[in-house]
């Protein structure tokens, strides 16, 4: 099974950007995997943030974040990003990395990802 490592999470004022990043440890390739970021903010439940095929040419996204993040990858690379802009305090949460191998419907649901990284913080301050 694939293991996840975020980084890049931070704390930053309202309007401000951060680029998270995931990558896979030892030699697994994310190549054969459909990747996705959650988040999970205090007292809710873990959300889909936005999803990204396996070859990258393909995005979805959460309506809150549509047009401020971007998901993108770098295969050749083995790494994950999320580029996001604008940051309003309501995007602070620990934000997970995940990964699958399974058919799914929908892509921003957790209950399809059966990988999931340690998290990293994002704080956004007023």
């Amino acid at each position: 099974q694939v293991q996840l490592v975020e980084s890049g999470g931070g704390s930053v004022q309202a309007g401000g950007s951060l680029r998270l990043s995931c990558t896979a440890s030892g030699a697994t390739s994310l190549r054969r995997h459909f990747m996705a970021w959650f988040r999970q903010r205090p007292g809710k439940e873990r959300e889909g943030v936005a999803a990204i095929d396996k070859a990258g040419t393909g995005t979805l996204y959460v309506d809150s974040v549509e047009g401020r993040f971007t998901i993108s990858r770098d295969n050749a690379e083995n790494t994950v990003y999320l580029q996001m802009s604008s940051l309003k305090t309501e995007d602070t949460a620990i934000y997970y990395c995940a990964a699958t191998t399974w058919a799914m419907v929908d892509p921003l649901d957790r209950h399809n990802y059966n990988t999931y990284g340690q998290g990293t913080q994002v704080t956004v301050s007023s």
